[in-house]
């Protein structure tokens, strides 16, 4: 297929070293040179080591075990986490009359028997408190999380040894031995996600993680879990001085501003035009790491997006695909991983939803329709092993072990108006992108042959499941009939695909109208003969 009238222009051209040594980059336009040859190194792929759900009890339905598959499949993350993994719903601790604990991995069982037959590792979150061990009432979320430190820190290290040690007896230990314990979530959003103090949640981490290490010492336990990026140095000095294990860093951002709890939506939210939102936060968390007393401690982001409410219409929009990219570029390897929140509407934090596109966090949307921000990480999945040398800030140029060659651009401009404007009124609009001139591909030293040439584009209207609902009027439900409509118009079927052939010493040019917040993929994959 080809639809010539979306390129500026398709232009192969074959040259000598002579052309290629004329000056081919204007300064007018935005230019991506790199050369088959010259490896920066292997790509890295932490943003796709992680990616969030929900809470524990949504992985037991049918069609969020489903959506998972898709998107293993489609982005291949290796790990998932989630909350609610010790909540009452999931059935785990109870105490007889006399007090005496019983535990019950059942459900468990069945979720993470899940995880494992389509290969996804649990980066096991410990929370919240079952209610039978908890010292107080205060819960969060409609499905009543238990926030409060244990009334007796015995029975929960006895719970999470007893858990530990089941994992270990089902899953065997060369296998727990490659997942993450991360003890309980943000606990300085107090009285939100804690009630109690950092001083009690370095309580329940000392005894959290002796639990585990007890079990067997190269399980690998971190925290602290925090919002905002917080207590990185606070859980370093706690630990270093009292010569508690700590293997990694965890911690949160978000890239809006007005505070840190909001589930409902009910506050507002605004796009910060910090250009380093959450980069920034994430470049100073490894900068903390590299300074502390544990410098070489690895570091993960187990939450983040452009906005911490499910009820934020950016998570819907177009502009949320270059927006990821923007910030997973910016961090480079500072991260061992960022866990995008999250894969799936399918989230319950304050109820069901009643409509189909509400702001969730979810890279599909609860019907299973993709949203751009799915495209996003279905084309970084596409990138071959081999980065190669590549000045632009917004662009990956990469190779695979086949000599096949993927391209992955964008631009990201933040185009919210400011602090005047809240997220809820802007994003949900229809917001035409402006155009942003041409991006011309250069790409030399290509091994001679017959390549197919494919290129995908997910922007404002394309690969933008949200702008078609709102080209039937924002239904509040949709027909099976509408849902397979909004997944054909969005099915990233390719603006071109071409055969070219490639000769020796040859220069390969592709030039490209770019618009605000387009993303492109490229591929460009060697035919066998």
């Amino acid at each position: 297929m080809k639809i010539r009238s979306l390129l500026a222009s398709l232009i192969i051209l074959f040259a000598g070293s002579a052309l290629a040594q004329t000056n081919i980059n204007p300064s007018s336009e935005r230019v991506i040179n790199a050369d088959f040859n010259k490896e920066k190194g292997t790509f890295n792929t932490m943003f796709k080591e992680c990616i969030g759900a929900g809470r524990a009890n949504e992985g037991l339905r049918a069609d969020w075990q489903q959506q998972l598959a898709y998107v293993k499949k489609n982005c291949d993350f290796r790990y998932i986490r989630m909350h609610g993994l010790l909540t009452d719903d999931m059935g785990v601790y109870r105490e007889d009359k006399n007090g005496k604990p019983e535990y019950n991995y059942q459900y468990i069982d069945v979720l993470f028997d899940y995880l494992q037959s389509i290969g996804i590792k649990p980066f096991v979150e410990l929370g919240f408190m079952p209610s039978a061990l908890a010292s107080g009432p205060q819960t969060i979320f409609w499905w009543r999380g238990n926030v409060t430190p244990p009334k007796d820190y015995n029975k929960w290290a006895d719970l999470i040894k007893n858990l530990t040690t089941h994992f270990t007896e089902r899953y065997g230990v060369e296998e727990v031995k490659t997942w993450y314990f991360e003890v309980w979530n943000e606990p300085n959003l107090s009285p939100g996600f804690w009630s109690g103090t950092q001083e009690e949640y370095f309580k329940l981490y000392r005894y959290s993680v002796n639990a585990i290490k007890s079990v067997n010492k190269d399980f690998r336990v971190g925290g602290p879990a925090t919002a905002g990026a917080a207590w990185v140095p606070e859980m370093i000095n706690f630990c270093s001085k009292n010569s508690i294990p700590l293997d990694f860093i965890s911690t949160h951002s978000y890239g809006v501003k007005q505070g840190y709890l909001d589930e409902y939506g009910n506050s507002g939210t605004v796009l910060s035009k910090d250009s380093m939102a959450v980069s920034g936060d994430i470049l100073n968390s490894r900068k903390q790491i590299s300074v502390s007393a544990m410098p070489g401690l690895q570091l993960h982001y187990t939450e983040w997006s452009s906005s911490y409410t499910p009820a934020d219409p950016i998570h819907d929009s177009y502009h949320q695909a270059a927006y990821i990219l923007q910030k997973i570029k910016q961090v480079g390897a500072a991260a061992n991983s960022m866990s995008y929140w999250v894969f799936t509407d399918i989230f319950e934090e304050s109820a069901p939803r009643f409509t189909p596109f509400h702001g969730g966090f979810g890279l599909l949307n609860t019907q299973g329709i993709n949203k751009p921000a799915f495209y996003s990480y279905k084309y970084m999945n596409k990138l071959g092993n081999k980065e190669l040398i590549n000045s632009d800030s917004t662009s990956w140029v990469c190779k695979d072990n086949k000599g096949n060659i993927q391209v992955l651009l964008w631009d990201f401009t933040n185009t919210h108006p400011g602090d005047s404007v809240n997220n809820q009124v802007y994003y949900i609009r229809d917001l035409p992108a402006k155009p942003k001139g041409k991006v011309k591909i250069h790409l030399s030293g290509i091994p001679q042959g017959t390549y197919k040439l494919e290129i995908h584009k997910t922007g404002y209207k394309a690969n933008d499941a949200y702008s078609t609902y709102l080209s039937m009027n924002r239904p509040a439900q949709l027909t099976k009939l509408q849902v397979e409509q909004i997944k054909k118009q969005n099915n990233d079927s390719p603006l071109l695909t071409e055969k070219i052939i490639v000769g020796k010493n040859k220069l390969l040019v592709k030039e490209l109208n770019i618009r605000e917040n387009d993303v492109y993929f490229l591929s460009i994959n060697k035919i066998q003969h």
